[in-house]
């Protein structure tokens, strides 16, 4: 469940909200002037997004890598991204 609230109402309910969040894993969009800033998630949210993040890039490397075309070497690239 995500609820919105504003800023200010997030300073004055903070271990409130933390609570909400962390054990009934609901998720708060913070809100100014009616528009959406960030998110409050709970630990199990945030690890969840990072593996779908994670996974996300796997596949994309994999499609990268399929693709026909040079193969680049990693010590090249790094000399070209100046890294």
């Amino acid at each position: 469940m995500v609820n919105k609230i504003t800023t200010a109402e997030a300073r004055k309910n903070f271990a409130d909200i933390v609570n909400n969040v962390a054990y009934g894993k609901n998720t708060i969009v913070l809100t100014r002037r009616g528009k959406e800033l960030a998110a409050i998630v709970s630990i199990e949210g945030l690890k969840l997004l990072q593996q779908i993040e994670d996974q996300q890039d796997i596949d994309d490397a994999w499609k990268i890598k399929n693709e026909p075309g040079e193969n680049t070497k990693l010590s090249d690239l790094k000399r070209e991204l100046d890294l």
